[in-house]
């Protein structure tokens, strides 16, 4: 089976161009904020009437085109305030969102050892599935012990997203299961089943820096966000700030493991390994659900 007989197979949303749509707006926002483009203007740009965008973008972003532009000016109003506040914490003290709608991912984890890892995967079944996500296509692999990875792609670039996990365990072997796969894709995208009593099933395949890298960015709650350096100090490597970004960056687990409230020294976004376009989007998404 070929991955678009995959996605076409999803119970999740059918298929169609919604993404690039909203991927389309966020990227003019992003780089239009400064003019404040009214709903009217976006949609025009993307082809989309002023109510048929309104309700696809909330739909799939979790807040309005508005709100959104909001949240990217503060983005860019963050440079100029005093003290490096991080962007999302930023737009707590000003009251654009609260605490009272805050939640969060609940999952458990637990790592492969040492001698796993080393083996690149020998021995290990991966089971795999693409499945459409609020950010586009979202591929989901999991083990008998839980998730093991969560990356994305735009329409035509499923076998490199395959191809770029799958390096990093290249001896372990892989079948695609979309039966096995697409219980966790439901569940990850799905805040209302988001449940400290019912966690979501992680295992982590790293080195044991990577695992307290990634285990420090699961330690940042929703809504919020921590610099590399941050993150350096909170792991007892204050000095390391340089490799955090690289152990932030080969995240296997992205969005579960929040790599994308990582950001640089500044607080200013960085890199994403799956774009930037899509870091803002993520941000997006959560502020919305965080929003009172």
């Amino acid at each position: 089976m070929n991955a678009q007989t995959a996605i076409l197979q999803n119970d999740i949303t059918p298929v169609g161009e919604d993404y690039e749509i909203v991927r389309r707006v966020i990227e003019k926002i992003s780089l239009d904020y400064r003019d404040q483009p009214t709903l009217e203007e976006i949609a025009a740009d993307v082809g989309e009437t002023p109510t048929g965008l309104q309700k696809l973008f909330t739909r799939w972003a979790g807040l309005s085109p508005k709100a959104f532009l909001q949240a990217v000016t503060l983005d860019h109003a963050r440079r100029l305030l005093d003290g490096g506040m991080p962007l999302l914490e930023t737009a707590l003290e000003l009251g654009m969102s609260g605490p009272g709608r805050l939640h969060d991912l609940f999952v458990t984890h637990e790592a492969m050892s040492p001698g796993d890892y080393k083996t690149r995967g020998a021995g290990l079944t991966i089971r795999y599935g693409f499945h459409i996500s609020p950010f586009g296509i979202a591929l989901v692999m999991v083990t008998d012990r839980g998730l093991a990875g969560l990356a994305f792609a735009d329409a035509g670039g499923e076998r490199a997203a395959l191809d770029d996990m799958a390096s990093r365990w290249p001896n372990a072997a892989y079948v695609e299961d979309m039966a096995a796969t697409a219980p966790y894709a439901a569940r990850i995208f799905d805040p209302a089943r988001w449940r400290q009593d019912e966690p979501l099933r992680v295992v982590m395949i790293g080195t044991d820096f990577q695992l307290r890298v990634w285990d420090a960015l699961l330690k940042i709650p929703m809504g919020r966000a921590r610099t590399y350096s941050e993150i350096a100090s909170q792991i007892g490597q204050p000095k390391a700030s340089r490799a955090v970004g690289a152990a932030v960056g080969a995240n296997p687990l992205s969005f579960v493991v929040p790599c994308h409230r990582a950001l640089g020294k500044s607080g200013a976004l960085t890199g994403y390994h799956w774009g930037l376009t899509r870091k803002r989007a993520i941000l997006g998404w959560e502020a919305g659900h965080t929003g009172a």
